[in-house]
Order: structure tokens, then C-alpha cells, then sequence
């Protein structure tokens, strides 16, 4: 969905979820891709709001809510406004011819949902759609400086995701992360593959860098890039000779516009079989050329095995060793997410259930590594306890699955630029979600306490994941 999203437009909405989680608002507000706007773009609020940040931020301050805060690890969705703001944004970079859309479309994204909190914060100091819009009309666009647009990805659109949207916030790990940021930062041999046992976090520490990269907290070199986990296209697709030059092409354009590319699990064959052709020999030609730069993972034996069968790793990848985590460590990772699930199963998980998964993950599961082998303990603890509350109402089942339709198809209007159809499916949301909340009073389902999850659900739990811990393979690998 944020493929045409400049990087700083994208912080502003990460920026965005931060402030809501601050005050413990549920969705992303109007407000909050405003405070997102003041504290990413300084030349764009100077520009037109000057020395108005401070009393913005109190004002918004002031008509808050503040509830509990919620865990940064808790991906908060956005609410209707902010969904319109979004696509009126667009609307905006459309009529301006702008191809990307950036922090000054977001602000005219405001301007445009009239009633939204942010938009009579702004008209209250007497900044209007129509002035923003011609002043911004009457300048040349270009990206913010030293900042790159999201280049066309073209034959390798279908095939690339954004890791940032993939990983749990990483805890702990300064170490490793420092020093994958250091070997992409050098001129000469600057690919990582992070080595591993499954479970040990190599994905998740990966991840951290897409966020620090995102938060702006990293070094100039790799201020305006962004990470992509590419997964390769079905093996018949790859017989196409021709097709390998098209992805040569692909991955030196996406490289050009400041894509790293993430190939989790090195080993693994195309489309998930076991074949003669992987991801890095994909990457081979390029990547010995200079022309792209990849962070892979993989477990120590399977390393070892790749170097003695492609020579040319050793000279061009730097391995960055990631030990499995010890029980201290690992106990604080599962408390830094647990949010995310206690959200996702609704229920509470005790200080002592995750001392307790741990423990146990780290005695019994044979086939994986902390904190992997505890997130799946705690994750299969929740699933067992959500079976427990029953199935919901038949109406409340069929209001769901109309909503999820709904969002699908507003969300493609968005993506496809077709503005109006995605107001006419955000006012089927808004119905759809006043439906769900009336039938939710009627039945008393948010009455219903969150389950709590102790040692005993924690112990069934455990009796059930650590032999089949072969199949499973955790956010935290």
C-alpha cells in the first residue's frame, strides 16, 4: 500500500502510530499524522506553520484521552479519517502530477478531511487547502533532500514485501545490530549474512535495522534506504532464461533507488522447493558486479555448506554471528511483545507464564533456539485459550467478514487511484463498524475479561509445540 510513499512520508506515519500508542488511542488519529508531520519534516512547518509546533502539541495534548499506553509492539491500525486523509493524499500528489507521495500531500490529505480534529487545528490558524495547494504548485517538486524516491520495481514487484511490516520490535541485540550496520556502511564487501540457529533471532534483528532505518537513526549512508525481503517467483518462472535478465535488470533498479534486498533462510530452493537454483544465486552476478547489497540468514551448518559449495560467498559476505539468547534475555524480548498477542487472542499472559515459557522452551524444544521456541510456546498458550471462549455469534461472524471485504476493496481502490470508490467503501466501513459495535453491546462481548494465561496453560501448551517444533519456524528466526 505505501509503495509510492517517499521514506519521510512513511516515517510520518510511523511517527504517527508512536504518538497514538503515547496516549493510548486505539487507532492512528488526524492528530497524530499531524504531530507525525511537526516532528518529521522541519522545512515543511516552517514553511507554513512556523512557530506553531508547541502550541499544536498542547493542544492536541490538552483534548486527548490519555488512557494506558499501548505497547509499541501493538501495530495500530488507522482510523477512518486517517484512511481518507490517506487517500486524499494521493488524490493531492495526482493533481499535482507529483509522482510520489510525500509529507506536503499528507498535510494537503489533512486540509482536505474538513472535519477532521487536525484539519481545524490547521484552519484555526489560518492555513486553508487552496493556499497550501497553489504555493505548492508554484514550486518545482523534488524529493526532499537526501531522500530517494521508491524507485519502479517493475518484473520484481510481485516478489519483494517490505521487512519493516514483517518483524516484531527487536529487544536487546545492540550488539549484533551495530555491527550489521557497520559492514553496510563499508565501500568494499558490505553484504551480511546473519548465522544462526533457528529461533535465535536473525529475522527480528534484521527488522530493527528497517525501523532505526525508518526512525532516522542511522548512519547518512543508509539514511535512504529502505529493506525488502525478496521471495523468489515459482521454479517455472525461473526455467525462463529470459527471465533471469529481466531480474538482473529489476534488482539494479530497485538497488539504484536505495533497496537493500533480505533473503531469509539462503539455502532455501525457489518457491520454497528444494532445487538446484536459490535466492543468492540469483544474486550472484549482481552482487559480484557491486551493483546490489543483500543481508541473507542462515544456520551455521547450512553456512558452512553453502561456502564449500559457492567459493564466492566467503569473498563477498560477511557473516555476523547471532547466539542464541539466554533466559534473562529472552524473558525481556517475550515481555517487549506480548502485547501483540494478548491483542491478537485476547487474553493476559502473567509474569510468571512467560518466565515459565521460557524456562521450558529453552529444556524441551529441541529444534529451535530462545527466544524463537518461547514465542511459539506463548503463541500456541493464547491460540488453546481463544478456543476456549467459544465460537461468536453467527451476525457478529458475518458483520466481520463483510467489514474484512469492505477494507480489501478500499484499500485496492486506494492502491489503483480510484478516489471515489474508496469514499464510497470507507462510508460502508463506517456503517459496518457502527453494526459490529451494537452487536457487540447486545451479546456484552467486550464485557467478556481477557482470559489469563498461567503456568498450567503455559505446560499444556508446551506438551503440544515442542515436538513439532520442526515445522514451525517463528517471527523470531
Amino acid at each position: 500500500m505505501f509503495e509510492r510513499y517517499t521514506e519521510k512520508a512513511r516515517r510520518v506515519i510511523f511517527f504517527g502510530r508512536y504518538e497514538a500508542s503515547q496516549v493510548g488511542s486505539p487507532y492512528i488519529e488526524s492528530e497524530h499524522l499531524l504531530l507525525g508531520i511537526l516532528r518529521e519534516d522541519k522545512a515543511l512547518t516552517n514553511r507554513f506553520l512556523r512557530s506553531e509546533v508547541a502550541s499544536i502539541r498542547k493542544q492536541v495534548e490538552d483534548q486527548s484521552t490519555v488512557r494506558e499506553k499501548t505497547s509499541t509492539s501493538v501495530d495500530l491500525p488507522l482510523s477512518n479519517e486517517s484512511k481518507r486523509v490517506l487517500a486524499y493524499a494521493a488524490e493531492e500528489a495526482e493533481r499535482l502530477a507529483h509522482k510520489h507521495i510525500g509529507t506536503e500531500h499528507l498535510l494537503l490529505g489533512l486540509l482536505s478531511e474538513e472535519k477532521c480534529f487536525a484539519a481545524q487545528i490547521l484552519t484555526e490558524r489560518g492555513i486553508r487547502l487552496s493556499k497550501v495547494r497553489e504555493e505548492l504548485a508554484r514550486q518545482p517538486h523534488e524529493p526532499a533532500q537526501g531522500q530517494k524516491p521508491p524507485s519502479v520495481l517493475g518484473e520484481l514487484g510481485p516478489y519483494v514485501s517490505d521487512l519493516l511490516d514483517q518483524t516484531q520490535p527487536l529487544v536487546g541485540r545492540e550488539k549484533e545490530l551495530d555491527r550489521l550496520i557497520e559492514l553496510l556502511c563499508r565501500f568494499n564487501r558490505k553484504n551480511v549474512v546473519l548465522v544462526g540457529e533457528r529461533g535465535a533471532g536473525k529475522r527480528t534483528i534484521a527488522g530493527g535495522l528497517a525501523r532505526r532505518i525508518v526512525e532516522g537513526n542511522v548512519p547518512q549512508s543508509l539514511a535512504a534506504k529502505a529493506i525488502l525481503v525478496l521471495d523468489l517467483p515459482p521454479l517455472r518462472v525461473l526455467e525462463d532464461g529470459s527471465w533471469h535478465e529481466k531480474l538482473d535488470r529489476a534488482l539494479v533498479a530497485a538497488a539504484e533507488g536505495g533497496k537493500i534486498f533480505f533473503v531469509n533462510r539462503m539455502r532455501d530452493g525457489a518457491g520454497g522447493i528444494s532445487a538446484s537454483i536459490h535466492a543468492i544465486d540469483l544474486l550472484q552476478r549482481p552482487i559480484i558486479a557491486g551493483k546490489v547489497q543483500c543481508i541473507g540468514t542462515s544456520t551455521p551448518a547450512t553456512f558452512a555448506k553453502l561456502q564449500a559449495e559457492r567459493h564466492w560467498l566467503a569473498e563477498y559476505f560477511e557473516p555476523v554471528e547471532v547466539a542464541p539468547a539466554n533466559e534473562e534475555t529472552a524473558i525481556k524480548v517475550l515481555q517487549g511483545i506480548k502485547g501483540a498477542y494478548e491483542k491478537f487472542h485476547n487474553v493476559s499472559y502473567t509474569d510468571d507464564a512467560i518466565e515459565h515459557a521460557v524456562v521450558c522452551a529453552n529444556k524441551y524444544a529441541k529444534n529451535g533456539s530462545l527466544p524463537g521456541t518461547a514465542v511459539d510456546v506463548i503463541d500456541a498458550a493464547g491460540a488453546a485459550a481463544e478456543l476456549q471462549q467459544g465460537s461468536l455469534p453467527e451476525d457478529v461472524v458475518a458483520v466481520q467478514k463483510r467489514l474484512r471485504f469492505i477494507v480489501h476493496r478500499m484499500e485496492t481502490s486506494i492502491v489503483n487511484h480510484e478516489f471515489e470508490k474508496a469514499r464510497f467503501y470507507s462510508e460502508e466501513e463506517r456503517k459496518e463498524r457502527n453494526n459490529l459495535k451494537q452487536l457487540r453491546e447486545k451479546y456484552k462481548l467486550d464485557k467478556n475479561p481477557a482470559l489469563i494465561v498461567g503456568r498450567e496453560e503455559i505446560e499444556k501448551a508446551v506438551s503440544k509445540t515442542v515436538g513439532n517444533s520442526d515445522d514451525s519456524d517463528s517471527a523470531s528466526s
